[in-house]
């Protein structure tokens, strides 16, 4: 429960701190710019926690969703976008079975790309539908905004929030292609820091190093390929030439669903804040407990003080 708490002041102190812009007694206003599916399920407990603390939440919504119901704690604004009903739910459901088949690196690493590939198409044209839409971002300008939270692994938002002038929080858990680490001008070792579908440790031998380089030269393509259409849109809209890099580098805070528990530890930045855990909620203490027989001695406390099995350590399941 204390650990559960303490998570919650991190992610809450990155959020405050863009907040701070205006009188420290006065609310902020806050625009949220989700991305749908599983991604929004942990955002949506900092935006209840701001609401909590007495500040207002406007939340960006396609009409078509998943996940992003209207609630009490924040204020949803709609657009539509270019799909069917159909079309939409074929996109987001894919097939997330592919990720746990026990295949060859380089079949997963192509199957990855192609299911990537139709998916940012997907989001891209949703953008789109946002950013264009001049009567929804005269009255988002109209509306004052202190700070943008938004999770820039498909950067609609950080476009948005580099067209508007509003700071902007990021809540993600990471970006393909290391461009968070380039937003935040962040060291990177290829030499002991794992890259993303490598399945290497961080104790690696030579040829796993290599590997380790050369993978995420094939996600730079897949980046070239699905991210252009945000450089593209900015562009536009700025009316001047605008690199990814240089819209995620606009971000004041970037809040990582992460941890140096689950994830290997890696150089940070002073505005790069690990939250992880934040999505797991608080639940009530077991009442029973399970023992696994692991060693040939010792005791097993259970659910009963007095009862005792020769040879094992408790486990909770």
């Amino acid at each position: 429960m204390a650990l559960g708490l303490h998570l919650r002041r991190q992610v809450l102190a990155g959020l405050l701190l863009c907040l701070c812009v205006v009188r420290w007694a006065e609310a902020g206003k806050v625009l949220v710019a989700p991305m749908e599916g599983s991604h929004w399920l942990s955002m949506r407990q900092a935006v209840q926690e701001l609401h909590a603390r007495g500040h207002q939440a406007v939340v960006l919504s396609p009409e078509m969703n998943i996940h992003i119901k209207a609630e009490d704690f924040f204020t949803t604004k709609t657009y539509a976008i270019p799909y069917t009903r159909d079309q939409f739910e074929s996109i987001m459901k894919g097939r997330p079975d592919q990720f746990f088949e026990r295949v060859h690196f380089l079949t997963r690493f192509w199957e990855t790309m192609a299911t990537l590939k139709n998916v940012s198409l997907f989001f891209a044209r949703s953008c789109e539908a946002l950013l264009y839409n001049k009567d929804l971002i005269r009255d988002l300008n109209a509306s004052s905004f202190d700070v943008v939270l938004t999770d820039p692994v498909y950067p609609c938002g950080a476009v948005l929030a580099k067209y508007l002038s509003i700071p902007a929080v990021f809540f993600l858990r990471q970006i393909p292609c290391d461009l968070d680490v380039e937003g935040t001008a962040c060291p990177n070792p290829f030499s002991y820091v794992p890259r993303l579908l490598t399945m290497n440790s961080d104790h690696m031998t030579f040829f796993q190093r290599v590997k380790n380089m050369l993978c995420p030269l094939g996600l730079k393509y897949l980046c070239l390929v699905s991210l252009t259409p945000y450089e593209r849109m900015a562009s536009e809209l700025l009316q001047r030439e605008v690199s990814l890099v240089e819209i995620l580098a606009s971000g004041s805070v970037w809040l990582f669903r992460g941890d140096f528990v689950m994830d290997y530890p890696r150089p940070i930045m002073p505005n790069m804040v690990f939250i992880g855990g934040i999505n797991c909620a608080n639940r009530k203490p077991l009442s029973q407990f399970f023992c696994v027989n692991i060693f040939s001695r010792g005791n097993c406390i259970g659910s009963n003080p007095d009862s005792h099995f020769s040879g094992g350590i408790t486990l909770a399941v």
